[in-house]
C-alpha cells in the first residue's frame, strides 16, 4: 500500500501544490551554501573580473538557481560564479529562483546549467558526466506499483551521450578521467597530456600514477599515447617500477622536441610557493624576452 505522507495528511492541496512551484525573491549570500561536489571550478579569471564589475554597477540580472536545504538555508545549484561576483562586489544579497528538486534533479540540473558555458575543462566534464550518469542511474532504477522503470527503451549512457552531443565512447573517456590523481589530471587540463594516453593512465593503481607523476617532473616529459599503452600493459602485468618507467619515457617519441632542462630545486627561490611549472616557464619566457630587448638596445 501506498500510505500518505505525514505532509499530506496535515496540509492542504493548495498548500502541496504551492510548496512544488518555484518562485524568485533575494536571498543572503551567506545563507547559500555550494553545491557538495561542484565538478566546476571558479576561478578568478577576467571573466571574473568582468562579472563583478557588472554586479557592482547593476546588481545581479539573471537570477541564480537555489533549492531549500531540510536544515535551512539553501543550496546552490546553479550560480556559483555569480555568488562569488556578489560577494566580492560587495554585495549583501543576490536574486535567486527557488525550486523544488530531489537530490538526483539537482544534480542533473546542475549539470546541465554549467555544461552551457563555452570553456570547460576535462576534468570539470569529467566529473559532471559522472555525477550525472550515477544520477540518471539512480533514477532509473525507480519504480512504483503501476509503471516501468523511467529508462527502458535507452540506456542511461546513450542518453547522456545524446544530451551532451557527445559520443558514448567519448562520454565514457572522459569519467575515466577521475580515475587520475589530482597532479596527473591537472597536466590534462593544462594540455600537457592530451585524451588517449590520460585514458590509459588512468588504469595505474594510484601509487603508480604518483611514481608516474614524479617522473615525469624530474624528467620534464610525458607519455606519448603508445608509451601509455605500454606503462598499462607492464602495470597489468604487475613489471611496472620506477626503472621501467623511465626506460619507457626515455625512448624517443615520433617528432620530439628538444627540451632544455633545469633542476627545479634551482628555480623554487625565484618564485611564491605553489607556483605552477607552467606558471614558472611562461615568467622566465618573458624575462628572456625583456633582456634580449634590453642587449638589444645596448647594442645600438
Amino acid at each position: 500500500m501506498n500510505l500518505p505522507s505525514v505532509d499530506d495528511l496535515f496540509s492542504t492541496q493548495e498548500e502541496r501544490d504551492q510548496k512544488n512551484q518555484e518562485y524568485v525573491k533575494d536571498i543572503s549570500i551567506y545563507e547559500i551554501t555550494d553545491f557538495p561536489n561542484h565538478p566546476f571550478k571558479v576561478k578568478m579569471d577576467d571573466k571574473m573580473l568582468e562579472t563583478i564589475e557588472s554586479v557592482r554597477d547593476h546588481g545581479v540580472l539573471v537570477p541564480a538557481l537555489v533549492r531549500e536545504k531540510p536544515t535551512g538555508g539553501y543550496e546552490m545549484i546553479s550560480g556559483h560564479r555569480r555568488k562569488m561576483a556578489s560577494e566580492l562586489a560587495g554585495k549583501e544579497t543576490m536574486p535567486c529562483i527557488v525550486r523544488n528538486l530531489s537530490d538526483d534533479q539537482a544534480v542533473i540540473v546542475m549539470v546541465d546549467s554549467n555544461l552551457q558555458r563555452e570553456e570547460i575543462l576535462p576534468s570539470e566534464k569529467a566529473f559532471a558526466y559522472k555525477m550525472k550518469l550515477d544520477a540518471m542511474n539512480r533514477q532509473g532504477k525507480r519504480t512504483d506499483l503501476t509503471s516501468t522503470p523511467l529508462v527502458s527503451k535507452f540506456r542511461t549512457n546513450e542518453i547522456l551521450a545524446q544530451e551532451a552531443g557527445e559520443s558514448r565512447k567519448t562520454i565514457r573517456r572522459y569519467i575515466r578521467l577521475t580515475e587520475l590523481i589530482p597532479e596527473i589530471l591537472e597536466m590534462v587540463d593544462d594540455k600537457k597530456i592530451s585524451m588517449r594516453p590520460a585514458v590509459e593512465l588512468s588504469y595505474l593503481p594510484k601509487e603508480e600514477q604518483e611514481i608516474l607523476y614524479d617522473t615525469m617532473e624530474s624528467e620534464a616529459c610525458t607519455p606519448s599515447h603508445a608509451q601509455a599503452i605500454k606503462i598499462r600493459k607492464f602495470s597489468a602485468e604487475g613489471r611496472l617500477n620506477e626503472d621501467v618507467l623511465l626506460s619507457i619515457m626515455s625512448e624517443e617519441k615520433p617528432n620530439q622536441v628538444e627540451q632544455w632542462k633545469i633542476p627545479k630545486n634551482r628555480l623554487k627561490k625565484y618564485f611564491p610557493s605553489g607556483t605552477s611549472q607552467q606558471k614558472m616557464e611562461e615568467t622566465i619566457i618573458k624575462a628572456l624576452e625583456l633582456y634580449r630587448k634590453r642587449e638589444k638596445s645596448r647594442e645600438r
